[in-house]
């Protein structure tokens, strides 16, 4: 059970009663009459085949209030296609399967790789950019959750609190971000959170002084958690990144836009557990490695923007700095699991700060070398200005997929 602490300029909404499930699901319902909600499900064809998704799609059929399902597939032949169709069809909501990977909805991107709109590479950034594009061109629903599809421990209720703070008409939340503990099999899990963004920022207001957006960074509880909910006029400006910096990039997108006043975070699970990534200390192209490369340039280039003005040697200090506050805090965290009972491997631990010590660097040279790179997929204003008749085309293009696949 949560506090009612209120950190840093976010507002947090806690748990503080355990509230059933039931109470939430009739108030959204009411609330879906006049502000329709939409849930959007990322996922890769693999993740069909994993332990977490069945279970996922069994409790989101228990759930009352949701107007449409939005479900974006991503490296999928027709075979695999055909099968998401059937593996989704027992979901009683109206739910659209973006089968990304097919020739129509190929045929809209390569239309806009020619104005040079399109997102330049492969990812979860994509996948989504393209799901919220759908979901503005349809225009079914006022409210818009997105969460992962790798969760282990997925219940209904983490929907019905993340939605609901957008969803209610009487608050005024624009945007709501989820957070929760990181355990797993008896011990703290959540290591670039914990290892990488936190003692980075804390090196970072060390280094420059304070600063309205590392201030407002650093007061989200988890700010890397993949679950968000947001009202669809967001998705008009919203410019995201299409690799691993999709939520830093977020959150900047809403610092933005939007007075803090507007945005919340929300406590959505006691527990969470998903697939983890690997290290990957011989790969910068993968793992932990390319996300903690992709998340430091993201938090770079934002302060960038800010006036922030960075040297090869400023990154050396942030090096020499984060490296001190990261080892501080893997006491911090160790002395937290023994007393909850758990355990934290301080090797391991220590072995990734080495590794996010080296990518902090590498990551700042990458953004030193390349001043011209266009980090953002372009917002979808911009994309409808361009090309007008594009959402409607997006929206046949899924339509058609769906009538003739789904036999």
């Amino acid at each position: 059970m949560g506090d009612f602490y209120q950190n840093g300029i976010v507002t947090t909404l806690h748990n503080l009663s355990d509230r059933p499930v039931d109470e939430l699901e009739k108030e959204l319902v009411r609330y879906s009459r006049v502000r329709p909600m939409t849930l959007v499900l990322p996922c890769l064809y693999s993740e069909l085949e994993g332990p977490a998704l069945s279970n996922i799609v069994d409790e989101l059929c228990k759930v009352p209030y949701l107007n449409e399902i939005v479900i974006g597939l991503d490296r999928a032949d027709e075979a695999q296609y055909r099968h998401a169709l059937e593996f989704f069809s027992r979901l009683p909501q109206e739910h659209k399967v973006l089968w990304n990977d097919g020739a129509r909805l190929r045929a809209i991107d390569n239309n806009l790789k020619q104005q040079s709109l399109a997102p330049k590479e492969m990812g979860k950034g994509r996948n989504v950019w393209y799901c919220l594009g759908y979901v503005m061109a349809a225009g079914n629903s006022s409210s818009v959750a997105l969460h992962d599809c790798d969760i282990l421990t997925y219940k209904r209720d983490l929907l019905a609190r993340l939605i609901y703070p957008v969803a209610n008409p009487n608050f005024n939340y624009e945007f709501c971000k989820g957070y929760y503990a990181r355990i797993a099999n008896g011990t703290i899990t959540g290591r670039v959170c914990r290892l990488l963004v936190t003692p980075l920022l804390r090196s970072l207001k060390k280094i420059f002084g304070p600063d309205d957006f590392m201030d407002y960074l650093d007061s989200y509880r988890y700010p890397l958690a993949g679950e968000f909910s947001f009202r669809t006029d967001v998705i008009n400006d919203l410019r995201i990144p299409s690799n691993w910096g999709l939520e830093i990039g977020i959150l900047s997108e809403m610092q933005r836009n939007y007075s803090t006043n507007r945005l919340c975070q929300v406590d959505i699970a006691d527990e969470y557990d998903h697939k983890h990534q690997e290290l990957s200390p011989d790969n910068d192209g993968g793992g932990l490695s390319k996300m903690s490369i992709d998340i430091s340039k993201a938090i770079y280039r934002k302060l960038a923007t800010q006036g922030t003005v960075f040297s090869v040697e400023t990154f050396r200090s942030i090096k020499a700095t984060y490296y001190r506050i990261a080892l501080d805090l893997i006491e911090t965290y160790h002395n937290d699991a023994i007393m909850n009972g758990l355990t934290l491997d301080i090797h391991s631990e220590e072995q990734a700060v080495e590794l996010f010590a080296q990518n902090i660097m590498k990551a700042g040279l990458h953004f030193l070398e390349n001043p011209m790179e266009i980090p953002f997929i372009p917002s979808w204003t911009r994309v409808n200005s361009a090309l007008p008749e594009l959402p409607l085309e997006m929206v046949q293009a899924v339509k058609d997929d769906l009538t003739h696949y789904r036999g």
